[in-house]
Order: structure tokens, then C-alpha cells, then sequence
């Protein structure tokens, strides 16, 4: 057994290198979804969270993605200012901050950002603003700043 495995290995060197590769980001993506300080929560379940907490919402989406519209009260700070404007979200550190983008992908770094700022109730809407709407979930026109 040991010599075939071997000979494969010799055989397809391509092969098994993109096994191992594959088998590694797994456990990485694994393991940083299991040490993340955040949840990750899906519309119905960040209504709750709006509703029971009165969390804080946050949309980091760039200025001609909000034009479309934007969950009610959102506090708009763009991903490419976050370094610079985080601090404005330090006196909700005791609050439920719920982060949202288009997607949920780029919110997610805002999240570990705010956690690893001793933020204890952080949350990421997973699907971001596209997930709230193919809820029929409703959004607003008006900004908050």
C-alpha cells in the first residue's frame, strides 16, 4: 500500500500538491469561522437583533453603492474611510453593532476590526444589503451620517 501511494505521488505530483493546498484552506477557513469573535446572522435573524438590542447599524458600502437605498438609521461609514472614522463607533462598544455591506464579504473585516477594538456584540449580515432585499426586507432612501 505505502508503494502505491508513493508511486501516485511520483505519478502526479500536480495532483496531490493541489490536495494538500485544498485540504489546507479548509482548515484555515475552518478554523478562522471557529475563532472569529462575531456572528454572522441572515436577515430574519438581524431583525431580531435590531428589534430585541437595538443594535447599531453600520453600512460600509462606497457612496454610489448607498444611492440605492440603505437599512433605516444606518450609519454610513465607507470601507475606504473606516481606518480613519472607526473611532466614531466607539461610544456604541456597549451596543449590538450589526455591519452590513453588498454582499457580506467586505463586512466581515469590519467585524473582526470592531471585535478585536473591544467591541462585544458584533454581527455581520451574511448576503449584506442583496440578502436584506431578497427578503423584500425594506431599506431607505434617506442617509444618516
Amino acid at each position: 500500500m505505502p508503494e502505491q501511494i508513493f508511486e501516485f505521488s511520483t505519478n502526479h505530483p500536480i495532483l496531490v500538491l493541489s490536495f494538500f493546498a485544498l485540504t489546507g484552506l479548509i482548515l484555515f477557513t475552518e478554523f478562522r469561522g471557529y475563532s472569529q469573535k462575531f456572528s454572522t446572522l441572515g436577515p430574519a435573524a438581524a431583525i431580531s437583533v435590531i428589534n430585541k438590542e437595538s443594535a447599531v447599524l453600520v453600512d460600509i458600502r462606497e457612496m454610489n453603492e448607498v444611492k440605492s437605498g440603505m437599512l433605516t438609521d444606518a450609519i454610513h461609514i465607507p470601507l475606504t474611510s473606516i481606518g480613519k472614522r472607526i473611532s466614531e463607533l466607539d461610544k456604541f462598544k456597549d451596543q449590538s453593532v450589526l455591519v452590513y455591506c453588498r454582499s457580506g464579504n467586505r463586512s466581515t473585516g469590519v467585524c473582526r476590526t470592531l471585535s478585536n477594538r473591544g467591541f462585544e456584540k458584533v454581527y455581520n449580515l451574511a448576503g449584506g444589503i442583496m440578502a436584506w432585499e431578497d427578503a423584500h426586507l425594506p431599506i431607505s432612501k434617506k442617509r444618516k451620517k
